[in-house]
């Protein structure tokens, strides 16, 4: 009776062992990073940027050396690094049009204040 406790006992540490590797959310984030440098975000001025390719090359790393869950882990958190670096940059530039935008205001209010 022992061994029937024993095998399934062995096949659920087998399961929790042996993660799946994670060849789609690698191929995700790889395109979020593409993506971000589409928007125009470049690493050497977005930290977020930085960050997300620095986690993706561990992923890459990681997945070689067999360590599936680090490497999820490590290229989930480097899309949502990436996915952060276009939103500020998408920020930087409403802040930038916002901006411009304060002054033409302030321009044409100069010009109805002479006339």
């Amino acid at each position: 009776m022992n061994r029937l406790l024993l095998v399934p006992l062995v096949l659920a540490l087998s399961a929790c062992v042996s993660d799946p590797a994670p060849l789609e959310q690698l191929r995700l984030t790889e395109q979020t990073l593409a993506q971000a440098q589409t928007m125009g975000v470049s690493i050497e001025q977005s930290e977020s940027l930085r960050l997300a390719q620095d986690k993706f090359s561990r992923a890459q790393q990681a997945l070689q050396d067999g360590r599936n869950k680090e490497a999820r882990l490590l290229a989930e958190q480097s899309e949502l690094d990436a996915r952060l670096a276009e939103a500020e940059q998408v920020n930087a530039k409403g802040r930038e049009q916002l901006a411009e935008i304060n002054q033409r205001i302030t321009r044409l209010r100069q010009q109805l204040g002479a006339l």
